[in-house]
Protein backbone atom coordinates (compact mmCIF):
# COMPACT_ATOMS: atom_id res chain seq x y z
CA UNK A 1 0.00 0.00 0.00
CA UNK A 2 1.58 3.42 -1.01
CA UNK A 3 1.57 5.52 2.37
CA UNK A 4 -0.42 8.61 2.75
CA UNK A 5 2.26 11.74 3.00
CA UNK A 6 1.12 13.69 5.76
CA UNK A 7 2.91 17.03 7.07
CA UNK A 8 2.27 19.11 9.81
CA UNK A 9 -0.82 19.27 12.21
CA UNK A 10 -3.35 20.62 9.83
CA UNK A 11 -3.08 17.84 7.83
CA UNK A 12 -3.34 15.47 10.75
CA UNK A 13 -6.87 17.15 11.02
CA UNK A 14 -7.36 15.81 7.09
CA UNK A 15 -6.41 12.48 8.23
CA UNK A 16 -9.07 12.74 10.75
CA UNK A 17 -11.88 13.96 9.11
CA UNK A 18 -11.78 12.52 5.85
CA UNK A 19 -14.48 10.09 5.67
CA UNK A 20 -16.49 11.84 8.18
CA UNK A 21 -19.32 12.86 6.30
CA UNK A 22 -22.42 12.05 8.31
CA UNK A 23 -23.32 8.68 10.26
CA UNK A 24 -22.60 6.75 7.05
CA UNK A 25 -19.66 4.38 7.14
CA UNK A 26 -16.50 5.03 5.02
CA UNK A 27 -16.66 3.73 1.55
CA UNK A 28 -14.50 1.25 0.40
CA UNK A 29 -11.82 2.36 -1.56
CA UNK A 30 -11.88 1.19 -5.55
CA UNK A 31 -9.91 2.00 -8.52
CA UNK A 32 -11.62 3.84 -11.73
CA UNK A 33 -8.50 4.04 -14.26
CA UNK A 34 -7.72 1.76 -17.18
CA UNK A 35 -7.49 -2.04 -16.76
CA UNK A 36 -9.63 -4.92 -15.61
CA UNK A 37 -7.37 -5.18 -12.57
CA UNK A 38 -7.57 -1.78 -11.20
CA UNK A 39 -10.22 -2.64 -8.82
CA UNK A 40 -8.91 -2.48 -5.24
CA UNK A 41 -10.31 -2.53 -1.74
CA UNK A 42 -7.17 -0.79 -0.35
CA UNK A 43 -7.65 2.76 2.25
CA UNK A 44 -5.40 5.36 2.76
CA UNK A 45 -4.03 5.63 6.10
CA UNK A 46 -6.38 9.04 6.19
CA UNK A 47 -9.22 6.91 6.42
CA UNK A 48 -8.62 4.88 9.19
CA UNK A 49 -8.01 7.89 11.58
CA UNK A 50 -10.46 9.23 14.28
CA UNK A 51 -13.62 11.27 13.16
CA UNK A 52 -13.11 13.91 15.53
CA UNK A 53 -13.23 17.36 13.42
CA UNK A 54 -16.03 17.40 11.92
CA UNK A 55 -17.53 20.51 13.45
CA UNK A 56 -14.05 22.19 12.35
CA UNK A 57 -14.79 21.34 7.83
CA UNK A 58 -18.69 22.45 8.64
CA UNK A 59 -17.35 25.73 9.75
CA UNK A 60 -15.74 26.30 6.81
CA UNK A 61 -16.86 28.22 3.51
CA UNK A 62 -19.15 25.62 1.90
CA UNK A 63 -17.03 26.01 -1.56
CA UNK A 64 -17.47 23.72 -3.65
CA UNK A 65 -20.41 22.63 -1.88
CA UNK A 66 -22.51 25.36 -2.23
CA UNK A 67 -25.20 24.14 -4.41
CA UNK A 68 -24.58 26.45 -7.28
CA UNK A 69 -20.59 25.55 -7.56
CA UNK A 70 -21.67 21.99 -6.96
CA UNK A 71 -24.18 22.39 -10.30
CA UNK A 72 -21.13 23.79 -11.81
CA UNK A 73 -19.07 20.60 -10.76
CA UNK A 74 -21.47 18.85 -12.25
CA UNK A 75 -21.27 20.44 -15.66
CA UNK A 76 -17.50 21.06 -16.08
CA UNK A 77 -17.30 17.55 -15.40
CA UNK A 78 -19.90 16.53 -18.17
CA UNK A 79 -17.72 18.34 -20.52
CA UNK A 80 -14.61 16.05 -19.93
CA UNK A 81 -16.81 12.88 -19.57
CA UNK A 82 -18.98 13.01 -22.59
CA UNK A 83 -19.16 16.04 -24.00
CA UNK A 84 -22.01 18.44 -23.07
CA UNK A 85 -23.01 20.53 -20.08
CA UNK A 86 -26.10 18.59 -19.79
CA UNK A 87 -24.76 16.28 -16.97
CA UNK A 88 -28.75 15.07 -15.92
CA UNK A 89 -28.64 13.64 -19.70
CA UNK A 90 -26.05 11.01 -18.61
CA UNK A 91 -28.23 8.84 -16.09
CA UNK A 92 -29.11 6.60 -18.78
CA UNK A 93 -25.91 6.13 -20.62
CA UNK A 94 -24.16 3.22 -20.42
CA UNK A 95 -21.83 1.79 -22.76
CA UNK A 96 -18.82 -0.34 -23.09
CA UNK A 97 -15.90 2.24 -23.77
CA UNK A 98 -13.21 -0.48 -24.44
CA UNK A 99 -11.08 0.50 -21.58
CA UNK A 100 -10.48 -2.28 -19.80
CA UNK A 101 -13.75 -1.52 -17.10
CA UNK A 102 -16.37 -3.18 -18.36
CA UNK A 103 -20.13 -1.47 -18.92
CA UNK A 104 -19.39 2.59 -17.85
CA UNK A 105 -22.71 4.05 -17.13
CA UNK A 106 -24.44 7.11 -15.47
CA UNK A 107 -23.24 10.76 -14.27
CA UNK A 108 -19.64 10.03 -13.33
CA UNK A 109 -19.47 6.99 -15.68
CA UNK A 110 -19.97 4.22 -12.57
CA UNK A 111 -18.18 0.71 -13.76
CA UNK A 112 -19.13 -2.68 -13.59
CA UNK A 113 -15.46 -3.87 -13.17
CA UNK A 114 -14.41 -1.32 -10.64
CA UNK A 115 -17.22 -1.87 -7.42
CA UNK A 116 -19.07 1.50 -7.99
CA UNK A 117 -21.46 0.19 -9.84
CA UNK A 118 -21.80 -2.39 -8.13
CA UNK A 119 -22.45 -0.76 -4.59
CA UNK A 120 -25.06 1.61 -6.66
CA UNK A 121 -27.20 -0.82 -7.24
CA UNK A 122 -27.13 -2.48 -4.27
CA UNK A 123 -27.99 0.32 -2.92
CA UNK A 124 -31.11 0.65 -4.93
CA UNK A 125 -32.02 -1.93 -5.01
CA UNK A 126 -32.04 -2.04 -0.82
CA UNK A 127 -35.01 0.31 -0.79
CA UNK A 128 -36.51 -0.75 -4.14
CA UNK A 129 -36.20 -4.43 -4.55
CA UNK A 130 -38.42 -5.01 -7.26
CA UNK A 131 -35.78 -2.89 -9.71
CA UNK A 132 -34.69 -3.76 -13.63
CA UNK A 133 -31.65 -4.17 -11.99
CA UNK A 134 -31.88 -6.15 -9.28
CA UNK A 135 -31.89 -9.41 -11.23
CA UNK A 136 -28.57 -8.38 -12.11
CA UNK A 137 -27.10 -8.21 -8.53
CA UNK A 138 -25.15 -11.95 -9.31
CA UNK A 139 -23.51 -11.12 -12.15
CA UNK A 140 -22.36 -7.80 -11.07
CA UNK A 141 -20.45 -9.32 -8.17
CA UNK A 142 -19.41 -12.26 -10.18
CA UNK A 143 -18.08 -9.53 -13.34
CA UNK A 144 -16.44 -6.96 -10.52
CA UNK A 145 -12.58 -6.52 -10.92
CA UNK A 146 -13.01 -7.70 -14.90
CA UNK A 147 -13.63 -6.13 -17.82
CA UNK A 148 -16.91 -9.47 -18.54
CA UNK A 149 -20.34 -9.10 -19.28
CA UNK A 150 -20.64 -12.68 -18.59
CA UNK A 151 -24.73 -12.51 -17.09
CA UNK A 152 -25.38 -9.16 -17.88
CA UNK A 153 -25.68 -9.38 -21.84
CA UNK A 154 -28.44 -9.43 -22.79
CA UNK A 155 -30.50 -7.22 -21.16
CA UNK A 156 -28.35 -5.39 -18.55
CA UNK A 157 -28.08 -2.38 -20.73
CA UNK A 158 -31.94 -2.42 -21.08
CA UNK A 159 -32.42 -2.79 -17.61
CA UNK A 160 -30.22 0.18 -16.99
CA UNK A 161 -32.25 2.44 -19.16
CA UNK A 162 -35.55 1.55 -18.16
CA UNK A 163 -33.97 2.23 -14.17
CA UNK A 164 -33.01 5.54 -15.17
CA UNK A 165 -36.68 7.00 -15.98
CA UNK A 166 -37.31 6.10 -11.95
CA UNK A 167 -36.25 9.29 -10.00
CA UNK A 168 -35.41 7.02 -7.58
CA UNK A 169 -32.69 5.53 -9.50
CA UNK A 170 -31.40 9.47 -10.72
CA UNK A 171 -31.20 9.62 -6.33
CA UNK A 172 -29.44 6.55 -6.36
CA UNK A 173 -26.40 8.11 -8.53
CA UNK A 174 -26.57 11.53 -7.11
CA UNK A 175 -26.07 9.97 -3.85
CA UNK A 176 -23.30 7.22 -4.58
CA UNK A 177 -21.53 9.93 -6.06
CA UNK A 178 -21.31 12.39 -3.47
CA UNK A 179 -20.35 9.18 -0.91
CA UNK A 180 -18.08 7.60 -2.78
CA UNK A 181 -16.49 11.02 -5.25
CA UNK A 182 -17.52 14.50 -4.37
CA UNK A 183 -17.84 14.84 -0.31
CA UNK A 184 -14.43 12.86 0.25
CA UNK A 185 -12.46 14.92 -2.51
CA UNK A 186 -14.02 18.03 -1.28
CA UNK A 187 -13.41 17.97 2.83
CA UNK A 188 -9.81 16.38 2.07
CA UNK A 189 -9.40 20.19 0.18
CA UNK A 190 -11.19 21.93 2.61
CA UNK A 191 -8.16 20.10 5.20
CA UNK A 192 -5.47 21.02 2.91
CA UNK A 193 -6.12 24.34 2.72
CA UNK A 194 -7.41 24.83 -0.85
CA UNK A 195 -10.34 27.21 -2.45
CA UNK A 196 -12.47 26.08 -4.80
CA UNK A 197 -10.59 25.37 -7.56
CA UNK A 198 -8.87 23.00 -5.77
CA UNK A 199 -11.52 21.37 -4.47
CA UNK A 200 -12.88 21.38 -8.19
CA UNK A 201 -9.40 19.65 -8.93
CA UNK A 202 -9.51 17.16 -6.65
CA UNK A 203 -13.31 16.30 -7.11
CA UNK A 204 -12.45 15.85 -10.61
CA UNK A 205 -9.46 13.75 -10.66
CA UNK A 206 -11.45 11.66 -8.00
CA UNK A 207 -13.96 10.65 -10.46
CA UNK A 208 -11.30 10.34 -13.43
CA UNK A 209 -8.59 8.63 -11.15
CA UNK A 210 -10.77 6.39 -8.44
CA UNK A 211 -9.40 6.79 -5.24
CA UNK A 212 -7.21 4.21 -5.24
CA UNK A 213 -3.52 4.54 -3.21
CA UNK A 214 -1.44 3.76 -5.74
CA UNK A 215 0.64 5.88 -8.19
CA UNK A 216 -2.58 6.39 -10.74
CA UNK A 217 -5.05 6.96 -8.38
CA UNK A 218 -5.95 9.84 -6.48
CA UNK A 219 -3.82 9.48 -2.81
CA UNK A 220 -1.04 8.65 -4.79
CA UNK A 221 -1.39 11.43 -6.99
CA UNK A 222 -1.88 13.82 -3.98
CA UNK A 223 1.25 11.72 -2.59
CA UNK A 224 3.57 12.45 -5.62
CA UNK A 225 2.15 16.28 -5.39
CA UNK A 226 3.06 16.51 -1.33
CA UNK A 227 6.40 15.05 -2.05
CA UNK A 228 6.93 17.94 -4.25
CA UNK A 229 4.78 21.12 -2.96
CA UNK A 230 3.49 21.94 0.40
CA UNK A 231 -0.05 22.30 0.93
CA UNK A 232 -2.07 25.97 1.63
CA UNK A 233 -2.77 24.20 4.69
CA UNK A 234 1.34 23.00 5.45
CA UNK A 235 2.02 26.89 4.15
CA UNK A 236 2.57 26.45 1.04
CA UNK A 237 1.71 28.26 -2.06
CA UNK A 238 -1.42 26.80 -2.87
CA UNK A 239 -1.49 27.67 -7.01
CA UNK A 240 2.26 25.68 -7.18
CA UNK A 241 0.67 22.94 -5.15
CA UNK A 242 -2.57 22.25 -7.05
CA UNK A 243 0.17 22.77 -10.39
CA UNK A 244 2.40 19.77 -8.88
CA UNK A 245 -1.36 18.14 -8.57
CA UNK A 246 -2.48 18.68 -12.15
CA UNK A 247 1.32 17.35 -13.18
CA UNK A 248 1.00 14.31 -11.65
CA UNK A 249 -2.77 14.02 -12.41
CA UNK A 250 -1.49 14.19 -16.11
CA UNK A 251 1.32 12.13 -15.86
CA UNK A 252 -1.52 9.51 -14.70
CA UNK A 253 -3.56 9.62 -18.14
CA UNK A 254 -0.45 9.70 -20.63
CA UNK A 255 0.34 6.92 -18.58
CA UNK A 256 -2.79 4.47 -19.99
CA UNK A 257 -3.17 2.15 -22.86
CA UNK A 258 -6.32 4.33 -23.48
CA UNK A 259 -8.11 7.09 -23.12
CA UNK A 260 -4.65 9.32 -22.79
CA UNK A 261 -6.29 12.76 -23.61
CA UNK A 262 -5.08 15.22 -21.34
CA UNK A 263 -7.42 18.55 -22.07
CA UNK A 264 -9.80 18.77 -19.06
CA UNK A 265 -6.28 19.15 -17.69
CA UNK A 266 -4.51 21.29 -20.44
CA UNK A 267 -7.19 23.75 -21.23
CA UNK A 268 -9.85 23.45 -18.43
CA UNK A 269 -8.29 23.63 -14.79
CA UNK A 270 -4.92 24.58 -15.79
CA UNK A 271 -5.98 27.20 -17.45
CA UNK A 272 -8.41 28.50 -14.85
CA UNK A 273 -5.16 27.93 -12.43
CA UNK A 274 -3.34 30.68 -14.71
CA UNK A 275 -6.17 32.95 -14.51
CA UNK A 276 -5.62 33.20 -10.79
CA UNK A 277 -9.51 31.54 -10.36
CA UNK A 278 -9.17 30.23 -7.45
CA UNK A 279 -12.31 30.46 -6.20
CA UNK A 280 -13.87 29.05 -10.05
CA UNK A 281 -15.62 32.49 -10.34
CA UNK A 282 -18.27 32.67 -13.25
CA UNK A 283 -18.04 33.43 -16.09
CA UNK A 284 -15.98 30.42 -17.15
CA UNK A 285 -14.87 29.43 -20.44
CA UNK A 286 -12.95 26.35 -21.65
CA UNK A 287 -11.93 23.76 -24.00
CA UNK A 288 -12.34 20.16 -23.71
CA UNK A 289 -11.15 18.00 -26.58
CA UNK A 290 -11.23 21.38 -28.96
CA UNK A 291 -14.53 22.11 -28.14
CA UNK A 292 -15.44 24.93 -26.19
CA UNK A 293 -17.42 25.26 -23.17
CA UNK A 294 -18.94 28.10 -21.66
CA UNK A 295 -21.04 28.46 -18.11
CA UNK A 296 -21.82 32.38 -17.10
Amino acid sequence: MTRLVLFGAPIAIAASILFSGGDSEPPTIIRQATGAEKTGTAEPEAAGQADEHDEEIDALPPGLAAPAMKETASRLVASAEASTLDWRSQYGVIEDVGDGTGYTAGIVGFCSGTNDMLQLVEAYTEEHPENPLAPFLPALRAVDGSDSHEGLDPGFTDAWHRAAEDPAFREAQDATRDRLYFEPAVRLAKLDGLGTLGQFVYYDAMVLHGPGVEADGFYGIRDAAMASEDTAAEGGDETAYLNAFLDESRSAIKARKVQRDTTRIDTAQRMFLRDGNLELTKPLVWKVYGETFRIT
